[in-house]
């Protein structure tokens, strides 16, 4: 699907295609990619790795064009069971034109971020910063979302809980990467800043976008670290707890096994020292025997605090 946009009073509006100056273009088919190949002379590979969820940023200079694949956070949704995934999006930078590769749309050009817009090229650093600022605010809903299940697992820990915290550790390991890829970018355009003929006023923007996606990979980084220590806690937590119910268990084991022993040795086929029959006498004798031996085994336990 194509989407046509123009440059208006520095914001985008969308048009016909012919006076369009930026292009998105929502999961080509074969038309549409043959098209962006033969037409605009993007390379293919690059093309392809638009769309491939698992590649990673990088910039490419070609002759006619600045070619960039950057990460940025898919929509969430109900279906996702708490696993937040990284998506890849081409950006692909001519003299007057900006054409957007991406699987699906995930752009909302409204806010501050797409404000005060009046070249392609000022499009093409927002849209970079908005995939910084879209990592951002997907590790805000991560964070909230740790703390509720913290607190279920607090109140009662089931394994569903503790595999969505799994699914949460293993989307900031996705993020991390993602960001990771993102700084690199915005590293490799400010050390070209000459090259592709930024101006001062650009040159800082750069560097605030550095700073921002610095912070943002720390905050990621942090957040990975809190839930893997919290994992390992759980972990720790359920093996003590398997210790202490297995010890108890035991106790109860000897304790369900010692009068059976006492009143095994008056069960055996041989002479007793009480009388056989004619008194209840020796019934009475081993079941306080018996009891008795409980009694002591559970005095030891107390003492040892088993």
């Amino acid at each position: 699907m194509l989407k046509a946009f123009c440059l208006a009073n520095g914001k985008l509006q969308e048009t016909d295609e012919q006076n369009a100056q930026v292009l998105v273009y929502i999961d080509p088919d074969l038309h549409e990619r043959s098209r962006l190949i033969t037409q605009l002379a993007i390379d293919e590979h690059t093309l392809g790795s638009s769309l491939d969820p698992e590649e990673l940023g990088r910039i490419e200079f070609e002759t006619s064009h600045l070619a960039a694949i950057i990460k940025r956070p898919r929509r969430y949704s109900s279906e996702d069971n708490f696993l937040f995934k990284v998506h890849s999006v081409g950006l692909f930078l001519f003299a007057e034109r900006l054409v957007i590769v991406c699987a699906e749309d995930v752009f909302s050009w409204e806010g501050r971020t797409f404000s005060k817009i009046y070249t392609v090229r000022d499009l093409f650093l927002r849209i970079i910063l908005s995939s910084v600022l879209h990592f951002e605010g997907h590790l805000r809903v991560i964070r909230k979302i740790s703390d509720e299940l913290e607190m279920e697992i607090n109140q009662a820990l089931t394994n569903k809980d503790l595999l969505n915290m799994f699914k949460l550790e293993k989307s900031l390991v996705y993020y991390l990467d993602g960001i990771n890829s993102n700084n690199k970018v915005i590293d490799r355009l400010k050390a070209n800043s000459a090259k592709l003929g930024f101006s001062p006023e650009v040159n800082e923007f750069l560097d605030d976008m550095i700073i921002e996606g610095v912070q943002c990979y720390q905050q990621a980084d942090s957040y990975s670290e809190v839930l893997s220590s919290m994992m390992d806690a759980w972990a720790s937590i359920i093996n003590n707890n398997l210790n202490v119910r297995l010890k108890r268990l035991t106790v109860v084991s000897i304790c369900v096994m010692t009068p059976t022993l006492v009143v095994s040795f008056f069960s055996m086929n041989v002479p007793l020292p009480l009388p056989q029959s004619g008194t209840l006498v020796s019934f009475w004798v081993v079941t306080a025997m018996a009891a008795f031996s409980v009694i002591i085994l559970l005095l030891i336990g107390l003492y040892k605090k088993l």
